[in-house]
């Protein structure tokens, strides 16, 4: 019974050191695939920067290249290296329990906007070198995937408020989720058209409650 507090202690720090290295490797990748591109970035490169030794970031990403754009994609994407479920982050739960659906879309978008600027520069490279790589344009069209199937989440919430438009099934306002908060677009709008993030992020509230909650921001009530 005694030896219970330390071997939790001993198994959290071990958790803690593992998360440490996974970002270390993660933040070292990332700077080297943004400035020399996917392909100039070698294992090497990446675990003389992250000062760890080779086998150690091949036992963090033991699919190679591709598994080690995935660690950058999945570090980026929640800005931590901590196996924390998007859904139970706090900023995911402070939208759940925000009562009023417009609030918690405008919410949603500055959320969005927030993810899309530390994965944008990111997703750019990866998308530029998947042209060429098999591996990486899998890993991207499970990006993909999985940020459809995560568009269900909200939708689902929404539903489960009586919030969403009446007619507009879950599935139908999961896609539109999805399409919204594209990568693509935010780029287009901001690189093209020349918006601020900001009119980005006032136009996905906007946009949002338009699409799925209807016109008094509100659904079934």
């Amino acid at each position: 019974m005694e030896q219970k507090p330390k071997r939790r202690y001993v198994s959290e720090l071990r958790r803690e050191n593992a998360e440490a290295t996974r970002l270390r490797i993660a933040e070292a990748a990332r700077a080297l695939m943004l400035e020399h591109g996917y392909a100039a970035t070698t294992m090497a490169d990446v675990a003389r920067a992250a000062g760890v030794v080779v086998q150690t970031l091949y036992t963090s990403c033991p699919g190679g290249k591709p598994s080690l754009a995935k660690l950058v994609w999945d570090v980026t994407l929640a800005g931590d290296a901590q196996a924390i479920p998007q859904s139970a982050r706090p900023q995911v739960q402070t939208i759940i329990a925000e009562p009023d659906p417009m609030r918690k879309l405008a919410a949603f978008a500055e959320m969005a906007l927030a993810i899309h600027q530390r994965v944008g520069p990111v997703h750019r490279v990866l998308r530029a070198a998947a042209a060429t790589d098999a591996g990486l344009a899998r890993l991207l069209s499970d990006t993909e995937q999985q940020r459809l199937t995560g568009s269900r989440g909200p939708a689902e919430h929404l539903a489960a408020v009586d919030a969403l438009r009446t007619g507009l099934s879950v599935e139908r306002a999961a896609d539109q989720i999805y399409a919204l908060t594209s990568i693509e677009l935010f780029e287009r709008l901001i690189e093209v058209c020349g918006w601020t993030v900001r009119d980005c992020q006032d136009w996905l509230a906007r946009t949002l409650s338009e699409t799925l909650l209807g016109p008094t921001g509100h659904g079934r009530r």
